[in-house]
């Protein structure tokens, strides 16, 4: 059984009613009699909990911040109407509104209620137990009951830097030659042979193709194709941290897909490796078609560990894995601790075989801070905020040496970034 609040409003106006009364004690018992005969009917009236059927329908997946329907099917069975109040208990990262529905279901029939989830956390977002509170006529009492209809809806990273794509794109049509931009880049693959056009660099003259025929014939050139990429994700303690109002860890997951989409368009085969102690998600190299929608189903259920990274354990698994020459992008935190304790060690068993490129999302917030002067506090805020750039400056020369490519970047830049960096190698031929 349930009370409503309306039956504590009716409660507290007989309060009133008994006080002027000119005999309190009788019209005490008598509106209590009154009010719990009403309680005692509504109860009896309501419709049964277990005579409400409850199935779910709608969407299963949806990108982070973006809008999920899911409906609740309420099949009322019993010979009565019911009046309930049904309550979808969400996780409050599901962001679910309304959290209450209102539904009355005439006997034997159907109503919807809709729930909009707008999700603010990757990951699947579960809901089982429904509440129903089914009221009789006066509203003043019920009966309630749980439902387990259980239903999952998987939240996907919103890939926001989707709309840097399309620019590295044409630059990588550029590179494959697609367009009018004749370039060679050391290291690249001899593609065709063609007529020489004004403009054409004489050093990609074919002497001897030209011998063969009547007009002057060059080289051409396109990027190496087929080479590996390997994105690894430190899923540390580190990457909990928040830049902005975003985790380390979604500003590297948004990078990695976009160097995964242009890689993977370019010819390259993309593999995906998540790892704090021990591997979260190992993805191996698919087809050009299915190499986005993969990284995105590995990358859902990621969340930062709060455990020290086992830098031994990722690079034993990198050199199993890849034994020929790989570029190994690994996106982490220029941390004293991660790099000169767990990195550096065993940095020269991966350098040995392949190219490594390290990406760090920076926070703007140090810049600010450095450059405060305006009391006292403002004045130590800069120090430690000085203290911190010159530690990851230091940091980074010291990777250089060790032969890493260092991007440390601020959020908004990070993803374009370390995408651009990979398209320059590509150009370079540095794969």
């Amino acid at each position: 059984m349930a009370i409503t609040g309306r039956a504590a409003l009716v409660a507290l106006l007989s309060a009133i009613v008994i006080a002027l009364s000119p005999d309190p004690v009788i019209a005490f018992f008598a509106v209590n009699a009154l009010l719990v005969l009403g309680i005692i009917t509504d109860v009896a009236l309501a419709t049964p909990v277990k005579s409400l059927r409850i199935n779910r329908r709608g969407d299963t997946r949806a990108r982070q911040f973006e809008e999920a329907l899911v409906t609740l099917v309420v099949h009322n069975t019993s010979n009565r109407t019911a009046r309930a109040r049904i309550r979808d208990a969400w996780p409050p990262s599901a962001g679910s509104r309304p959290r209450v529905h209102h539904a009355v279901v005439p006997a034997g029939e159907r109503r919807l209620a809709i729930t909009t989830l707008i999700p603010t956390r990757r990951g699947d977002r579960r809901a089982e137990r429904i509440t129903v509170r089914s009221l009789g006529p006066l509203g003043l009492a019920g009966r309630q009951g749980r439902h387990v209809v259980p239903w999952t809806v998987r939240v996907l990273p919103p890939f926001n830097s989707r709309k840097h794509l399309p620019e590295r794109l044409a630059r990588l049509r550029q590179l494959d030659g697609l367009v009018t931009v004749n370039r060679r880049g050391q290291g690249t693959e001899f593609d065709s042979l063609r007529e020489y056009v004004e403009g054409d660099d004489v050093r990609s003259i074919d002497w001897r193709a030209t011998a063969r025929r009547d007009a002057v014939v060059v080289r051409t050139w396109r990027p190496e194709r087929d080479r590996r990429i390997v994105l690894v994700i430190d899923c540390g303690r580190t990457s909990a941290g928040r830049v902005g109002d975003t985790p380390r860890l979604d500003h590297s997951l948004d990078a990695a897909l976009l160097v995964g989409a242009i890689a993977a368009r370019a010819g390259d085969a993309v593999d995906f490796i998540a790892h704090d102690q021990r591997p979260r998600a190992m993805v191996r190299a698919g087809t050009r078609g299915d190499v986005l929608p993969t990284l995105v189903e590995a990358m859902t259920p990621i969340e930062p560990a709060l455990v020290e990274v086992d830098h031994q354990l990722l690079v034993s698994q990198i050199l199993k894995r890849h034994r020929q020459r790989a570029l190994v992008i690994l996106f982490t935190e220029l941390n004293t601790a991660v790099i000169e304790e767990g990195l550096l060690p065993v940095l020269p068993s991966l350098t040995a075989r392949h190219s490594v490129l390290l990406a760090s999302v920076a926070d703007p917030r140090v810049e600010v801070m450095a450059a405060g002067r305006g009391s006292a506090r403002a004045v130590y805020d800069a120090a430690a905020a000085e203290h911190a750039r010159t530690e990851r400056q230091r940091l980074t020369a010291l990777l250089r040496r060790r032969g890493v490519e260092v991007i440390d970047a601020p959020p908004d830049g990070f993803a374009p970034a370390v995408a651009d960096r990979y398209l320059a190698l590509k150009a370079a031929g540095l794969l």
